[in-house]
């Protein structure tokens, strides 16, 4: 059986048919129009139909065809299967593939820690890693500080400047 992977959250109802409103945790806009099926309250739902309203996903699922039908959904995370994930183009990853991965800093060779998260609601992602003595080191995810991310090995290869390091 694959992994189910959040990508969301029904936080609301929509209107007297059975419409869902989900908080989009995925970074693709256009995520559910590329799904059949999404998960939710441990039971597989068909999209049905799929409409954007402000920042908000409004999805008519299969079997959910009234409002009380959608309002036992609310609060659920919504999940999407593992198959369903898109090819990435190389040099490109998930960041659920990417935490628990060695942060080494090349200049010196010393291990910074483990990637814990990366922060992406900001102008350029941010890696966050805990270091070996229970610290945490913010680390810019652009080119001039993160080198090489290297799956095979669970590496990163990153070269920081004087400061970023406690």
């Amino acid at each position: 059986m694959s992994e189910k992977i959040l990508i969301g959250k029904i936080v609301n109802v929509f209107g007297l048919s059975g419409e869902v409103k989900v908080y989009n945790y995925s970074g693709a806009e256009d995520r559910y129009e590329k799904l059949e099926q999404i998960f939710a309250g441990g039971n597989r739902y068909r999209i049905q139909q799929v409409r954007h309203q402000k920042n908000m996903i409004l999805l008519k699922l299969e079997g959910v065809d009234d409002r009380d039908a959608a309002e036992r959904l609310r609060g659920k995370n919504v999940y999407m299967s593992e198959e369903e994930l898109p090819e990435l183009p190389e040099n490109e990853h998930y960041i659920r593939d990417m935490i628990g991965m060695e942060v080494y800093d090349e200049p010196t060779g010393r291990i910074v820690g483990t990637l814990k998260d990366v922060l992406t609601e900001r102008a350029q992602p941010v890696y966050v890693v805990n270091t070996e003595d229970g610290g945490e080191v913010l680390i810019p995810g652009v080119s001039v500080f993160v080198k090489k991310i290297d799956e095979t090995t669970r590496r990163i290869t990153v070269a920081l400047i004087e400061g970023m390091l406690p």
